[in-house]
């Protein structure tokens, strides 16, 4: 007897490290920017931004229900939810409350734009109905870098979606790239990316290498060419510029992405003393 799969993905999916375990809910397709120059997640030809109809959404919910049992996690895919109304996060919400009520966390991918013009109070209402966690990929805090990746994002935007989450009390997991300034901004992107984090003190702080699987060309020409990659000890520099220069009270800090050449993970600031101690002896 054939039982229809509950999900219907469109590849390729992805998802953060922490959502492992956690069923992922594809209600849109893609990301609605994807023009910034070092992302290589949602570039193939079928994974053109769109919210998945909502109907198909809601019977997907139902199958859940009725084939896996017990669910306790859910992230919403793809790169992009909470470009979705309010109304129809509302809807989606609802639906996983009612047909998974043992979920206990719903999760989701966020860029800074898509809070812009959710207010708090309509942020309350989702977390009301579940929503507790977003990750944002503020990639980085200095406005330059921002612009030469193409990010549509500034400081301040990053910033005002962070604390504006933190208002709804929903917990927000920051995301910074090291080395994604290159050589030539290492500095001033890793100082500027500990200010924003410690503007906004996020729950969960982490980070990730910057890597090429297709090539650095897109990069390099938004640097009008002057990029140069940063080697594994100057990726441990950087690291130890941005952790010394953050103010932070009570964030989890996680630098274990496949990515990462040194492996951190501690709270910052109770943790930031050793973790110093660990890249200089990384360095040396």
């Amino acid at each position: 007897m054939f039982i229809e799969p509950p999900v219907e993905y469109i590849q390729p999916v992805f998802r953060p490290p922490s959502e492992g375990r956690s069923l992922i809910l594809q209600v849109t397709n893609g990301c609605s920017w994807n023009k910034c120059t070092f992302c290589e997640m949602y570039t193939a030809p079928q994974k053109k931004f769109a919210p998945k109809a909502e109907d198909k959404v809601i019977e997907e919910i139902k199958r859940c229900g009725q084939q896996l049992g017990q669910v306790r996690r859910v992230f919403l895919g793809d790169g992009d939810a909470m470009a979705l109304s309010i109304r129809r996060l509302k809807t989606i919400l609802e639906a996983i409350n009612q047909y998974l009520p043992s979920v206990t966390r719903i999760s989701a991918y966020c860029l800074p734009r898509n809070l812009k013009n959710k207010s708090i109070e309509e942020l309350q209402e989702l977390r009301k109905l579940g929503l507790s966690l977003i990750y944002i990929g503020a990639e980085s805090g200095d406005d330059t870098v921002l612009e030469k990746i193409n990010k549509g994002e500034t400081f301040e935007s990053t910033k005002n979606a962070i604390l504006k989450a933190k208002a709804a009390n929903i917990k927000s997991s920051v995301m910074i790239i090291n080395g994604m300034g290159g050589k030539e901004y290492s500095k001033q992107h890793a100082i500027a990316s500990a200010d924003l984090v410690n503007a906004t003190q996020p729950d969960y702080v982490a980070t990730l290498v910057l890597f090429f699987s297709q090539g650095k060309e897109k990069v390099e020409e938004g640097f009008g060419g002057n990029f140069t990659p940063l080697n594994t000890a100057e990726l441990c520099e950087e690291m130890r510029v941005f952790i010394e220069h953050t103010e932070l009270e009570k964030s989890i800090f996680r630098s274990d992405h496949v990515s990462n050449h040194l492996v951190l993970k501690g709270v910052l600031g109770k943790d930031k003393q050793d973790m110093l101690d660990d890249i200089d002896e990384a360095i040396e």
